[in-house]
């Protein structure tokens, strides 16, 4: 069954009218993260009914917080941990090469050779490099889409990371991972690939009092609530587990990284990558990113004690960042340059003493006492098979009728098989557009009924007043931060977050 991929208030309202009228449903989902609204696509796509609620929106919590890369495993394959570097690598492919090819692309990656890394880390860097060209072709994944890593001399270095230390520069060794154009707009690809295969994705609905087979749901906009009957219910809340099935515990981790304008790295094509003082296959990145941005990351520190729904980085992160980073740039960056900051916490399983950098990034299905079935730990780049495993449990614990598991080969929205109603070539469209949307970039622009609907929702910003729009009309955005801050990224910037403000205001005012 397929169907559209538009999420509206007027879609939300009809699916909580349907959902209230008393009938039992396959499977709910709690959480509208990468992992939910992945486990809602694999059950959509199995032929059960699902439901996905999210108290906020789309990607609220850690999914929007990430490094926006597809790891290939490399570091856990460094610390013996084989089978999830096999299966990074393995899923990484999958999402370049068939569900998400418009979404993500290769970064290069540059460690550059200064005199400040001893024999042995160049050794080690380059083995590890070495590896993670073998997991690549491992998981099938073609050159042509990730070219295999080599050493460059010094001058392409500085072609590729403008900034970097001249001092002494070697060379650099250069090798390709995975990068997400941005990973809150994966969650609603893959959010509105779900709705295109019947699912029912509700935004700003609450979810209280769960048991294996119920779950009391408030609409937060209206206040009214209704039980909703369902042959399984699914949490995948992340750091907030804990408050769904009160016999889970984690142990959150927080992850730093600070925003520049990609000039103050002098508009680089790569990411720096710089190894960490005194740790062994731990680094910090310098990534160019859209909007004319780096992302400066990333930290790893215990976040003990209540989950806040938005994370602060401190300031000793951020000192530790532009440190670490400035060992390996010809003029040091300071606190002045930083234009944002964003810190997310990582929903790792309590393994007890040690620090959260050794955590297993593992993830586990366990059922509370009351038969709820909850999805803990994990990492981003292993969504897929996440949800792929916890709906093979969950069919085998509550006997429901569904067939295989289809996202393997499964186009998300925006893909050229799965492009959405193009009407012409993306040829002369923005290429900012084009990376965000892909093959969808075109209808865009073609269902926009908003005035002036190419232009920027702000001078220096590439972000065109079709994208606030189709935020509306077809992303399931509600609010002003859901089109500022998940559907596009500007809000990372507080000074590009007041001047587009107008605009998304206007959207919300003039669209029904």
């Amino acid at each position: 069954m397929t169907g559209s991929t538009a999420l509206t208030a007027t879609r939300r309202t009809a699916d909580l009218g349907a959902l209230a009228d008393g009938r039992t449903i396959d499977v709910v989902v709690i959480g509208g993260g990468i992992t939910g609204a992945g486990i809602a696509l694999d059950a959509a796509t199995r032929g059960l009914s699902v439901a996905l609620v999210e108290k906020h929106d789309l990607a609220f919590g850690t999914s929007r917080w990430s490094s926006k890369l597809v790891h290939g495993g490399l570091r856990y394959l460094a610390t013996g941990n084989v089978g999830i570097a096999r299966r990074s690598a393995a899923e990484r492919g999958i999402l370049m090469t068939r569900n998400a090819p418009h979404l993500v692309t290769a970064m290069p990656q540059l460690v550059p050779l200064l005199p400040s890394m001893n024999t042995a880390s160049r050794a080690l860097v380059r083995f590890g490099f070495a590896a993670g060209d073998g997991l690549r072709r491992l998981a099938g994944t073609p050159a042509s889409t990730l070219p295999r890593s080599r050493r460059i001399d010094a001058h392409r270095a500085q072609e590729l990371a403008p900034t970097v230390r001249r001092d002494g520069l070697d060379g650099a060794y250069l090798a390709y991972d995975g990068q997400l154009i941005d990973d809150a707009r994966l969650v609603t690809a893959v959010a509105r690939t779900a709705a295109q295969h019947g699912a029912r994705i509700l935004t700003r609905v609450a979810a209280s009092d769960a048991t294996g087979t119920s779950v009391t749901l408030t609409d937060q906009r209206t206040g009214e609530s209704f039980d909703l009957s369902a042959r399984a219910v699914i949490n995948a809340t992340g750091v907030w587990a804990g408050e769904v099935d009160e016999s889970i515990t984690l142990r959150p981790s927080r992850g730093t990284h600070l925003v520049f304008d990609a000039a103050a790295f002098g508009n680089p094509t790569a990411a720096l990558t710089i190894p960490i003082p005194g740790e062994i296959n731990r680094f910090v990145f310098a990534m160019p990113e859209q909007l004319g941005r780096v992302y400066l990351g990333l930290t790893d520190e215990d976040a003990p004690g209540s989950i806040p729904d938005v994370p602060q980085p401190t300031s000793e992160e951020i000192t530790f960042l532009l440190d670490t980073v400035n060992t390996a740039l010809d003029a040091a960056l300071g606190p002045e340059d930083v234009r944002g900051a964003y810190a997310g916490l990582r929903p790792l399983i309590d393994a007890g003493a040690g620090r959260t950098a050794d955590v297993s990034r593992e993830h586990a299905v366990t059922a509370s006492p009351a038969g709820v079935i909850s999805v803990i730990g994990g990492k981003l780049t292993e969504y897929r098979y996440m949800a792929e495993d916890v709906l093979d449990r969950t069919v085998a614990l509550r006997g429901l009728a569904a067939g295989p598991c289809r996202t393997r080969n499964l186009p998300l929205v925006g893909a050229p098989p799965n492009p959405v109603a193009t009407l012409r070539s993306s040829a002369d469209l923005p290429s900012s557009l084009v990376a965000r949307f892909g093959a969808e970039a075109p209808n865009v622009i073609a269902t926009a009924s908003c005035e002036r609907p190419t232009e920027p929702v702000a001078d220096g910003i590439d972000v065109i007043r079709a994208e606030f729009e189709y935020a509306v009309t077809h992303e399931g955005a509600l609010t002003a931060d859901d089109i500022l801050d998940r559907r596009t990224r500007i809000g990372l910037v507080h000074a590009d977050r007041q001047r587009a403000a107008a605009a998304a205001e206007e959207m919300l005012a003039t669209i029904d």
